[in-house]
């Protein structure tokens, strides 16, 4: 069995070039050895890093290439299906980027895909891998906040550009695709609950995608309210609210640059504890999480049957504001 991952990355999107290749530069487990792109002045800022890169001029080609292990795609969010599925027939395994499909349906084809080859397919969702996610699930499971009342979380940026893909219909955009994952899903990470019912879900649109979302839903042990923007100013957050307690994520899902990943812990007297993680990258560490599944040596912490809970959650968001 080798002793680490290949990988090759489908495409030179300024959040590869900016985080993930690096992550996958600096992980155990594996090296960056090959981009695919048919810009030389894209593949400039990944070599710039990463000198030994070998660079093929299409995506066909990096999928031929015997050398590789592994592909992350970043792609436009209505080609994750397409060549998540040739990339596995290829032989690879595959990390896409979130969301990676866009109804659960479409998950439960990836999920026989995987089964059927044997690689490792995996949805790129960084922040169940960050270690603030591990504290707060360990303190619910203590019951320092005792009965949970309620669950509250909020993901919003502003971000208009009509040539952004995140305002573009064809490309799959829109607020609850690209930022609905975390606000929708960390809820589910955190308390290993799904919604019961959706109370009430109201969506804005402009352009052909969703702009925002308000969402109230009945969890078994308690009431969940949420939103998420593409039109508001930059926030996010995560708060818990239990009989004896409150806890609070402030920087739940850009870690390091929204601001360092911080969770407090009200108690009933108002008594706070912190914990802080400065250096934790959540994209190292699901690189070096992915590597490990990979190679045999750990199973994956995110598998897509708890991706296809999240994208289900997400469809009757959409289903519920359609009626409403």
């Amino acid at each position: 069995m080798a002793e680490y991952l290949r990988w090759g990355v489908l495409g030179a999107a300024n959040f590869a070039r900016t985080q993930m290749a690096p992550a996958i530069h600096a992980a155990r487990g594996g090296v960056l050895a090959a981009l695919a792109t048919s810009d030389p002045a894209k593949a400039a800022g990944f070599t710039a890093f990463a000198p030994e890169l070998r660079v093929h001029d299409s995506y066909d080609a990096l999928l031929a290439d015997p050398q590789i292990d592994a592909v992350y795609i970043p792609l436009p969010n209505t080609m994750h299906v397409e060549w998540t599925r040739r990339a596995v027939e290829a032989g690879k395994h595959v990390l896409c980027e979130k969301p990676i499909a866009m109804t659960a349906s479409e998950i439960d084809a990836l999920i026989a895909l995987r089964d059927g080859s044997g690689k490792l397919v995996a949805e790129a969702w960084m922040i169940a891998h960050h270690p603030q996610f591990a504290k707060a699930r360990e303190l619910l499971q203590e019951d320092a906040l005792g009965k949970l009342v309620r669950v509250d979380s909020t993901h919003s940026f502003y971000n208009a550009d009509p040539g952004n893909i995140r305002n573009q219909a064809a490309a799959g955009g829109g607020a609850l695709p690209d930022v609905g994952i975390y606000a929708f899903g960390s809820v589910r990470l955190i308390t290993g609950q799904d919604p019961q019912q959706i109370l009430a879900a109201h969506l804005d649109w402009e352009g052909g995608v969703d702009t925002a979302a308000h969402v109230m839903a009945r969890f078994p042990d308690f009431l969940y309210t949420g939103r998420v923007s593409t039109r508001a100013a930059p926030w996010q957050e995560i708060l818990l609210h239990g009989e004896r307690g409150v806890m609070r994520l402030s920087v739940p899902f850009n870690v390091n640059v929204f601001g360092p990943a911080t969770l407090e812990l009200f108690g009933p007297g108002l008594e706070t504890r912190t914990w802080r993680w400065p250096g934790d990258n959540h994209y190292v560490l699901q690189v070096e999480a992915f590597n490990a599944a990979a190679l045999g040596q750990a199973d994956f912490p995110l598998p897509l049957e708890f991706c296809r809970g999240t994208q289900a959650f997400i469809d009757q968001i959409y289903a519920a504001a359609q009626k409403g």
